[in-house]
């Protein structure tokens, strides 16, 4: 049976019947324009055969849900569930314990590691689910039928898709890999903080030490501008922007008139914020550049990157896993650069936990020139020992 988010939804019940079963499906929807953080809109659960739609703009209480989510004895069933975990952590200020996302587990069992919910049901269960109504105002009310249905959707086969997965995964000896895996997923977060966050700027590796430190006071200063007032931060100041402002340091508004993308809305209203920042990255120390930022790749890496890769893309093959769980040029290029210095090994994904044991420690052999590659039988990569 069925719920709308109007129904008088016992939410307690829905929360006993998951620890009784030892399972609850989940999903969101959530809107993201115009925000500085996503505005949750809508929580779907299943729990046992029971769907409910509920309505966090019309007011539920979330409790019994919220310890739900944090108790290991319940196994929480999401697909591409990444940032309704970040949601519901914040939201509901909850942990999340036992997540099992049926998009990550498709990975390692022979499907792309993007699968989507829709075509991976048809794949794995033969089931058709439209998509109708995935581009929608979820904020609006009321909600549509069409709407309803899209969203009783997303959970409806959830559990059974989920079943299946991990049955496929039993056989192959790759559950518990997969279940690793996971559990990254439960410390997902939206939040930021604002003295980090002028990492992520565009081309800010090469700024010099005291350009970085502008760099981080006018994005640490966006940052806690757009939460202020509930807005994107590219709607405050752009990302290219503030990275030229780093390089050219204005100290007078007039200054304004030479950097692209300080228009002359934003001098009227935040010019002397701005100066503000710009002053006191000036008045800071410098920020220095740390060893990750030195140990970049250069041209004569990229061969041994690509030989990286092959190694990679063959095992991943053999082990019927997407290469995308197991490896990205970002964290081999670490790997073959830290190889070619001498350096320890640098903290990369592909050299932890199951990756490991799969690839990573063999890719530390041909890096060092204990192992090589050939052509083997049929075309295909062959590894050999020296």
């Amino acid at each position: 049976m069925s719920a709308g988010p109007r129904a008088n939804v016992d939410v307690g019940r829905l929360a006993q019947r998951a620890r009784e079963t030892g399972r609850l499906g989940l999903d969101t929807e959530f809107m993201p324009e115009g925000r500085y953080r996503p505005l949750l809109c809508l929580v779907q659960v299943v729990a046992g055969d029971e769907v409910a739609v509920l309505d966090p703009l019309e007011g539920f209480d979330a409790a019994p849900l919220a310890d739900v989510l944090a108790d290991p004895a319940v196994e929480v069933v999401v697909h591409a569930g990444r940032q309704d975990v970040a949601i519901l952590r914040r939201e509901w200020r909850t942990a999340f314990a036992g997540v099992f996302d049926t998009q990550v587990a498709a990975g390692f069992a022979g499907f792309s590691a993007q699968a989507g919910y829709s075509g991976l049901l048809h794949d794995v269960l033969r089931i058709r689910l439209p998509k109708t109504a995935s581009f929608t105002r979820w904020d609006a009310r009321p909600l549509t039928a069409e709407q309803l249905r899209y969203a009783r959707g997303d959970v409806q086969h959830l559990l059974p898709l989920a079943a299946e997965i991990q049955r496929r995964l039993g056989e192959r000896g790759r559950l518990e890999w997969a279940r690793e895996e996971c559990r990254a997923i439960e410390e997902a977060s939206d939040e930021r903080d604002p003295a980090e966050v002028w990492r992520r700027l565009p081309r800010v590796s090469g700024l010099d030490p005291r350009e970085r430190a502008v760099a981080r006071e006018l994005a640490a200063w966006r940052e806690r501008t757009a939460e202020r007032e509930d807005r994107p931060v590219g709607a405050v100041l752009r990302d290219p922007t503030v990275v030229e402002l780093a390089k050219r340091r204005p100290t007078e508004r007039r200054q304004f008139a030479e950097i692209r993308g300080v228009n002359p809305d934003v001098v009227r209203r935040r010019g002397d914020d701005v100066l503000a920042a710009i002053m006191r990255g000036l008045e800071a120390p410098p920020v220095a550049v740390d060893d990750g930022d030195r140990l970049g790749a250069d041209a004569s890496d990229g061969p041994t990157i690509a030989l990286a890769e092959a190694l990679v893309r063959a095992r991943a093959l053999e082990a019927g896993l997407a290469y995308e769980l197991i490896a990205a040029r970002a964290d081999l290029s670490p790997v073959v650069v830290a190889a070619r210095r001498g350096r320890p090994e640098p903290d990369v994904r592909t050299l932890r936990g199951w990756r490991r044991e799969l690839v990573g420690a063999e890719l530390l052999e041909l890096l060092s020139g204990q192992r090589t590659l050939g052509v083997g039988p049929g075309g295909r990569v062959q590894v050999n020992g020296v």
